[in-house]
């Protein structure tokens, strides 16, 4: 974990750049370009900052995930800082969040690699264990060259393990309280309120207030939503799932198709899609539906998509998923639209079911540095990397390098989002609108719970402004959702793990899990539209699953869970 404590020591380092070519030769920044082996044959400073001697050149390419609210690593500030603190130039290559993992992959099977993978993980089975593109940390995981990430996660190597016990990626985490219950639905409260009526709290009552609210605004949408996988929580199929059974998470390791798999307290994977709860979910979806309330484009839309519409000048959404409202609508270009909305609690369900995921087992993650065979310097690029892991290095990044502008440590009198004294004070706020000051989520986060609640935040603050962002997003958690998660009292289902495979056992299921995944996600999208009776189709749909191989991706999971977790899952 990371030690911010009351007197946290200062640690002048700063950032990351961004912005890579395609073309993967490094070329240092307005010098002449070290060759390969004179990178690897470099003689590096001993210890801290700077990484590379005075005179010398490094160049280090590297694929990363871009951001509409990060306008250019190349020229980022936080980008320039990091060079001249550490020496080392970056040149950065970058996918976007709807087709980063594609870009990679071509990248990865076209022999030309970027020398560091920053922030996303390629499939490491396939080209770490498998191929060997993506090399092994294992011997360069010292005090000596990684003392920041040594101190943090030396104990809990083994979470970064794959199959075959070697260590391929870094771990990382993004421990925030209103992360770990992402999966949230807010209200346009005025909307509510013009009505006459109250946040919902069970099942027919949201059905109520979408009836009268397409009655009342019939150009509007009731219920706004992305396509499955899109954007950060932005799907309303999850969060109305949780009143009939628990929401799953999503697979980092596979495909998507993680996203309709869950696990018994006693360790037997499920896949929920099959479950009669799932085909009573999918009929009250229809029923909203058949009123107008889901329109077609929930099913299809992207993030961006979505958030043009959100901000319409006539407002058009009542209800809008998204793990923080901040990713739709901006409290400061559009700050009177903002402080409309607030959460709702989970949906009580006909047989009493309430339920929110919590992603308890994501929170702190592997697969966020990677290095390839095409590196020239290994001990350089974990050194750099290292500073995401100091006592100030995320702050940066976050929210730039100007201590005293930025971000102050230790701010005297102020108290954090868990009513403890604070460890920092942001000064620079969170904005969704486009910038080139710092990288804000981009790249990789290193936020331990202790930090993140530790940030400094006025107890008696707007909580529809930018500065009480954090805040409004601990008090909905902890308010209207950490109360729902799943516990052997009220769910047989609780959340499946991260899990390991073996390059065999993912050649063997990827076919079958896209197959899969298509039948669940277009048969539950023409149950919920009418195009497919449900009843009259559910047999159907279940022999068409076993057709296209569930059967044998749950035994994978299966074989997969046993391994890393035993065969009960205590």
């Amino acid at each position: 974990m990371l030690k911010m404590k009351k007197n946290i020591k200062k640690v002048t380092a700063l950032a990351l750049a961004s912005a890579m070519a395609l073309s993967m030769a490094a070329c240092g920044g307005g010098g002449e370009a070290k060759s390969d082996e004179a990178a690897k044959d470099m003689e590096l400073t001993e210890s801290g900052y700077p990484i590379v001697p005075e005179g010398e050149d490094l160049t280090l390419t590297c694929f990363t995930m871009s951001m509409p609210n990060v306008e250019d690593f190349a020229t980022n500030d936080f980008t320039k800082y990091l060079e001249e603190l550490t020496g080392i130039h970056i040149e950065f290559q970058t996918g976007g969040r709807d087709d980063w993992q594609d870009k990679l992959n071509m990248i990865l099977a076209s022999g030309d690699y970027p020398d560091i993978i920053l922030g996303v993980s390629p499939d490491l089975a396939k080209y770490g264990v498998d191929e060997q593109i993506v090399i092994p940390l294992d011997d360069y995981l010292t005090e000596d060259i990684m003392p920041n990430y040594m101190a943090m996660y030396g104990d809990q190597l083994d979470q970064s393990r794959e199959a075959d016990g070697k260590i391929y990626s870094l771990l990382a985490e993004n421990n925030c309280y209103h992360c770990e219950f992402g999966r949230k639905m807010w209200v346009n409260t005025e909307y509510l309120e013009e009505m006459g009526v109250e946040k919902p709290t069970t099942t027919q009552e949201f059905y109520d207030v979408c009836k009268k609210f397409m009655e009342w605004k019939p150009d509007g949408i009731a219920i706004a939503g992305t396509s499955i996988g899109e954007g950060w929580y932005g799907e309303f199929e999850y969060f109305l799932m949780g009143s009939f059974l628990l929401p799953p998470s999503v697979s980092y390791t596979l495909t998507k198709i993680h996203d309709k798999m869950n696990v018994t307290w006693d360790g037997e994977v499920k896949c929920i899609a099959t479950d009669d709860r799932y085909k009573e979910f999918l009929k009250y979806c229809k029923s909203l539906y058949d009123i107008g309330a889901i329109y077609d484009g929930d099913f299809t839309q992207t993030s961006e998509q979505l958030k043009t519409i959100v901000n319409q000048a006539d407002a058009p959404v009542l209800f809008l998923p998204a793990g923080t409202i901040s990713d739709y609508i901006d409290s400061v270009s559009n700050p009177e639209l903002y402080s409309k909305f607030e959460t709702i609690t989970p949906l009580e369900g006909p047989d009493g079911t309430r339920l929110t995921s919590d992603f308890k087992y994501s929170l702190a993650s592997d697969g966020n540095f990677c290095i390839t065979e095409a590196c020239p310097n290994v001990e350089a690029a974990l050194r750099w990397v290292d500073f995401f892991y100091s006592e100030t290095g995320d702050l940066c990044s976050q929210y730039g390098a100007d201590e005293g502008k930025d971000w102050v440590l230790n701010p005297e009198g102020k108290y954090g989002l868990n009513g403890e004294p604070a460890l920092y004070e942001v000064l620079n706020s969170y904005s969704a609108e486009p910038q080139n000051h710092d990288w804000q989520d981009v790249g990789i986060r290193v936020a331990p719970e202790e930090y993140r609640l530790g940030q400094a935040v006025d107890q008696d603050v707007d909580l529809h402004s930018a500065e009480g962002l954090e805040k409004l997003l601990f008090q909905e958690t902890q308010n209207n959702y950490e109360p729902y998660k799943p516990t052997p009292e009220n769910s047989d289902l609780d959340m499946l793990p991260q899990l390991k495979v073996t390059s065999d056992e993912l050649s063997e299921v990827s076919t079958i899990a896209v197959e899969v995944e298509k039948t669940i996600n277009e048969t539950s999208v023409r149950f919920i539209t009418g195009q497919e009776d449900i009843d009259s189709g559910w047999d159907s749909y279940l022999d068409a699953l076993d057709k296209a191989g569930l059967p044998t991706l749950l035994n994978m999971y299966q074989t997969a869970y046993d391994r890393q977790y035993g065969d009960s899952a205590e």
